[in-house]
């Protein structure tokens, strides 16, 4: 395996403390949060012997403790453990200058690959320069950079030989279907909750809203609905618990919520303000990423819908990077490799019934089916993303 150059010269103390977190045991925080603002925690595979040939891979995230990211650790620590490979997780909270230090210290911490959930495309400048001066191979997820108003940085992706490829959503598409459940429903106003302005996954699901509120004006001009300009709450609950307040206050008449998303957090406050309101029963909610308590939640009324089951996304870029360090998948310049993954719907109790006996009572792959998925090559890996489905996941449990 080859050997990696820093890519900066960092002090001894922040470099002693990161290479500490990425074989350890315990979480070395500290002094990465004193330089960087940035939590660094350890995960599953760090009982493995060390040498130059173990296999480390950095898992730069908004956070790895609230309610998508705790399942996206889930399922990275079940792969690094089936596949015997060390993995180091910064939460960097979406905060830019957080996002691009945590490429360098990820890189600095001796790891051999990187997957990456950016805030904005022009964050993957930096990572992907920093991976290309460190020979460490880089892969995006829930993320895909713009190749038109992010032209320059799409080419530094196609150029490089160390972006593997971007592991992502339909977000427009995710978003027209979850307006439609609302307008189905007869919801006519809809307020709209953002995170970050300027975050790629939050403009590509405010398009698919707008785009379904569109489709249904002009097909319907004596029912027309309308969609607010968005609140934006951050990643926090309380976040999402102020937006939600704005916009019932400033709309008497609101039936409807989207909480685009944000880890789920924003969607939970957002439920909370709701219900002190009173209007649990007045105001429909859909979102993107489900809730533990996603079940209760559709039959009380507190949800009308919600898409998510996402949490995989990350294991597959985790999959892709991992076969390119180990030689298995070359040659990435001169292409961009693009894994399209699909979202699973809930708008009733049932639908949530067979969601959870698959993903949430147990993990959709078994630590056998990952070991497998970790020897595809890179059409195989795409078709086993696209095929994931709550049918895919019953079929293959023998049921």
């Amino acid at each position: 395996m080859k050997k990696k150059i820093t890519c900066l010269l960092m002090s001894t103390v922040m470099t002693l403390s990161l290479l500490a977190g990425c074989g350890g045991s315990a979480p070395a925080a500290g002094n990465a949060n004193a330089n960087a603002g940035a939590e660094i925690s350890s995960g599953a595979g760090d009982q493995a012997a060390k040498s130059d040939d173990t296999i480390k891979i950095g898992v730069s995230i908004w956070s790895s403790t609230d309610v998508l990211g705790s399942q996206c650790k889930l399922i990275l620590d079940e792969a690094a453990d089936a596949l015997g490979v060390q993995v180091q997780y910064v939460d960097q909270g979406h905060v830019s200058e957080k996002v691009t230090a945590s490429v360098e210290q990820l890189c600095a911490a001796g790891c051999d690959g990187i997957i990456i959930c950016n805030s904005s495309d022009t964050e993957m400048a930096s990572a992907i320069k920093t991976c290309n001066d460190n020979g460490v191979y880089l892969a995006q997820f829930f993320r895909i950079i713009n190749s038109e108003t992010s032209a320059d940085i799409y080419k530094a992706a196609v150029d490089s030989q160390y972006y593997v490829g971007a592991v992502h959503e339909n977000e427009p598409e995710n978003g027209e279907k979850l307006v439609q459940i609302l307008l189905d429903k007869g919801d006519r106003n809809i307020g709209l909750i953002g995170w970050e302005q300027g975050d790629a996954t939050w403009l590509g699901r405010w398009e698919g809203y707008k785009a379904g509120v569109e489709k249904w004006n002009s097909a319907h001009p004596d029912d027309q609905a309308v969609l607010s300009e968005p609140q934006y709450a951050g990643t926090s609950s309380e976040g999402g618990s102020k937006a939600a307040e704005a916009l019932m206050s400033a709309n008497p008449d609101l039936d409807a919520i989207i909480p685009a998303g944000g880890g789920g957090d924003p969607l939970q406050g957002a439920i909370a303000a709701v219900e002190r309101a009173g209007k649990t029963q007045d105001i429909d909610i859909v979102s993107t990423d489900f809730l533990p308590d996603l079940g209760e939640r559709i039959a009380n009324g507190s949800m009308a819908g919600e898409s998510g089951g996402h949490y995989c996304d990350p294991l597959f870029a985790f999959m892709a990077v991992y076969n390119a360090v180990k030689g298995d998948y070359k040659d990435f310049g001169g292409k961009f490799e693009d894994i399209n993954f699909p979202y699973l719907y809930v708008a009733s109790p049932d639908d949530y019934a067979a969601y959870e006996k698959y993903f949430v009572d147990k993990l959709p792959y078994t630590k056998d089916e990952l070991v497998e998925m970790s020897k595809l090559d890179m059409e195989g890996l795409k078709a086993k993303a696209a095929a994931l489905s709550i049918e895919d996941a019953k079929a293959r449990s023998g049921e």
